[in-house]
């Protein structure tokens, strides 16, 4: 087999993130999907034809649009000769579509592949397993998708009862992480956040949605802000929340302030080789250094990063120490502050998610992974930097982890 191909990232973009019910909960996942697609073709100028493939990212997906990717190209306008699929990793997806985009550049069987992210939680399925036996007397049991994939995501032997927030409460408990400190790093999550937002420092990596009015009269709404991340909450504000599982655990911290959001987004970018983007008109912004993905009991989910991360960077022959940026999706505060714990890094390490991350912009699931690299692409520059890491925990016991430098 012939040496690996060295791998680029092009044009990083998202779409604001919307909360659960709010600005996009009227936009399909396939048409959040189409849009930062289009918006994609528009601003680099790259002939459609040109992308091999759309690997899409979604982990909450539904029949309307089956294997995303392929039905997101074919929407936004790609020709028919492009290939999709799509992938689910869950909260490691968006960054797994690229990862999967590097390894068929690298290996020569695609030139340049779109990796897509998306997801509208506003819209996940409730769903039915029985209905197809007939209906009973006490009628059809109707699941929720969200909470219903938190619950069976370590599977059989590996039961998740309490979800997501039981595996938090449990790193809480075994690392001594007080509530304070929880609360203290969502405030400085939100504080970056809207810093960012104010002073525009998001707006390169934004696409605007149109959202249509209801009934289909008048002119459609652009959203073009991201809405999750709150200017005017403080520590008393967050203080005042309650514990999700407070009235099983007296002990119990985590809330929906120190916790990520449920949220509707979209991500893409262009990943190819430096020889193929100068071809196609385009300016790569980084480079795949390295990666790695590591798993763990499902009820310690949040610290695999650490072992993630450990791996990507001894692969890249780099310590944390030479690192300008870090990246670490905050599904909880709790299992961030669990993973700085195990790295030596401290809380308020100007490096750590400099403008926000899952607790304050948001964590639209199949979006986050590309969504984190948009904004880390055009962090680097800004701070002077030249090395990133991307990492998240993912439910179900596992973790990614990548390694960017600044082209």
């Amino acid at each position: 087999m012939s040496e690996l191909r060295e791998v680029v990232v092009c044009s990083p973009l998202r779409t604001p993130v919307g909360r659960m019910g709010g600005a996009l909960a009227d936009v399909s996942a396939t048409s959040l999907a189409e849009t930062v697609l289009t918006a994609l073709l528009e601003r680099t100028g790259v002939d459609p034809a040109a992308v091999d493939s759309v690997i899409a990212a979604q982990g909450y997906p539904t029949m309307e649009a089956p294997a995303a990717g392929r039905v997101a190209a074919l929407d936004a306008g790609f020709p028919v000769t492009t290939t999709g699929y799509q992938l689910d990793r869950r909260c490691g997806s968006g960054l797994q579509a690229v990862l999967n985009a590097a390894m068929e550049v690298q290996t020569g069987v695609a030139d340049a592949v779109v990796a897509l992210g998306v997801e509208s939680m506003s819209n996940a399925p409730l769903y039915t397993v029985e209905g197809r036996r007939g209906v009973s007397g006490a009628g059809l049991l109707l699941r929720d998708a969200l909470s219903r994939g938190r619950e069976t995501v370590g599977g059989r032997r590996f039961p998740t009862p309490e979800g997501n927030v039981g595996s938090a409460e449990l790193l809480r408990a075994e690392y001594g992480i007080t509530r304070e400190a929880q609360d203290a790093l969502a405030l400085a999550s939100h504080r970056r956040a809207v810093a960012a937002q104010e002073s525009g420092a998001f707006d390169d990596e934004l696409v605007s949605v149109a959202v249509p009015t209801r009934g289909g009269r008048g002119a459609p709404t652009i959203v073009d802000r991201d809405e999750h991340p709150r200017a005017d909450t403080t520590l008393e504000a967050l203080a005042a929340l309650r514990p999700m599982l407070g009235r099983g655990d007296p002990d119990a911290t985590v809330t929906a302030g120190n916790a990520s959001g449920q949220n509707d987004a979209a991500a893409a970018c262009i990943v190819t080789t430096r020889a193929r983007a100068s071809e196609l008109g385009l300016t790569p912004m980084l480079r795949l250094v390295s990666w790695a993905v590591a798993g763990n009991d499902p009820l310690r989910f949040g610290v695999a990063p650490v072992p993630a991360a450990n791996r990507a960077l001894a692969r890249a022959g780099i310590r944390f120490a030479d690192l300008d940026v870090i990246e670490l999706n905050e599904a909880f505060a709790v299992q961030v502050l669990a993973c700085l714990a195990e790295w030596g890094v401290d809380a308020e390490d100007p490096r750590l998610n400099p403008r926000g991350s899952g607790i304050s912009i948001g964590h639209p699931i199949g979006a986050t992974g590309i969504r984190m690299l948009a904004t880390l692409a055009h962090e680097l520059p800004a701070l002077d930097g030249s090395l990133a890491l991307e990492t998240m925990c993912i439910g179900g016991g596992q973790a990614l982890a990548a390694v960017f430098e600044r082209v």
